[in-house]
């Protein structure tokens, strides 16, 4: 064949392999920095034998690496030690509505019930500081909530709610609990929510929600203007970012339904949990193990719905139907050049 012949189709052949790219719903290579594994604990935590666990929908570490759970039955709220220990336990008003539960800056404990309508503040003892919203009255404005899901903080306490079965919005209150402003709307352009389950937020001050039914996660400042949107990753349930910034999020794949219209959210077509780098890079990506029998080995989870990251680097699930919160310890080999 002739030497112009030649270049000629090496060049067709490098234009071909230069215009294939992903689809939307492509999940991206991972892990994108190494190899990972998680290793369950199976002793942690040390629950006594009368509880029993509801859908597990919150979970969140404090700063002396207390591990508070949020769970749809008596007592909504048990406060673990990272060795399994109990620490102490309490109740909300409404085991059926308990959502994310979240710490603001000075170490009280916020809960969002999406099916009272309410956010509460408590002390970690449990005592009520505050309640924003009407128990049992759905609204859109500064005094009312329609299906909360989770609660950010600055660190001048400053508070964004993400309310999102109900309503399609974040709501920013002050440090004293006084309504500032929302933004939001349903949606799919950017900017627009189909459902924000989760919000957290950054050491910059940037906000991440999960955008769950849209499939995507969404980046803002505090005043509501978009940085990003993230929509190639993953359907995100649940947030947790570390104070380097790793940000994790667990939940499926983005999986479109048969009519090609939205995601297929329940049941989720697997488990996934990923940890992104502020400008949503996929550092890694670690398939979870799905419950192939009730009630599930140590290690599976079915919905997982919540992730919390201790200051050891454990990592904490919570499953809404597998019911139970896990502990486990992350393992990487990084790539080797």
């Amino acid at each position: 064949m002739p030497r112009r012949r030649w270049l000629c189709v090496a060049l067709f052949l490098v234009s071909l392999l230069t215009v294939v790219s992903p689809t939307a719903d492509a999940q991206p290579p991972g892990p994108a920095t190494g190899n990972a594994r998680l290793l369950v604990d199976p002793t942690w935590p040390q629950k006594p034998e009368s509880f029993t666990w509801g859908a597990m929908s919150g979970i969140t570490v404090d700063a002396q690496d207390q591990v508070y759970l949020f769970n749809r039955s008596e007592p909504t709220v048990q406060v673990y030690r990272t060795d399994g220990t109990l620490v102490r336990t309490w109740s909300t008003a409404n085991p059926s509505g308990t959502h994310h539960v979240r710490l603001d800056p000075e170490g009280n404990v916020w809960l969002t019930d999406f099916r009272s309508h309410v956010v509460e503040k408590h002390r970690p003892d449990g005592k009520l500081l505050l309640r924003l919203g009407e128990p049992g009255v759905p609204g859109c404005d500064g005094a009312h909530f329609h299906g909360p899901t989770d609660v950010a903080f600055l660190p001048g306490g400053d508070a964004f709610i993400s309310d999102g079965y109900g309503n399609r919005r974040v709501a920013h209150f002050d440090g004293h609990g006084r309504f500032v402003k929302q933004w939001g709307e349903e949606g799919t352009a950017p900017g627009q929510f189909a459902l924000p389950h989760s919000i957290a937020v950054d050491s910059n001050e940037r906000l991440y929600v999960a955008d769950r039914n849209n499939g995507r996660i969404q980046v803002f400042t505090p005043d509501g203007k978009l940085l990003a949107v993230w929509d190639d990753l993953m359907m995100p349930w649940g947030l947790a970012v570390t104070p380097d910034d790793q940000i994790w999020v667990c939940g499926s794949s983005r999986v479109r339904q048969p009519d090609g219209k939205g995601f297929q959210v329940a049941p989720p077509p697997d488990q996934l949990l990923v940890k992104l780098a502020p400008d949503g890079k996929v550092r890694l990506r670690i398939p979870l193990a799905a419950i192939a029998d009730a009630p599930g080995k140590p290690g599976e989870v079915d919905w997982v719905h919540a992730v919390a990251v201790d200051s050891q680097g454990n990592l904490y699930l919570g499953d809404i139907q597998g019911k139970r919160a896990q502990k486990f310890s992350l393992h990487t080999q990084e790539n080797r050049p």
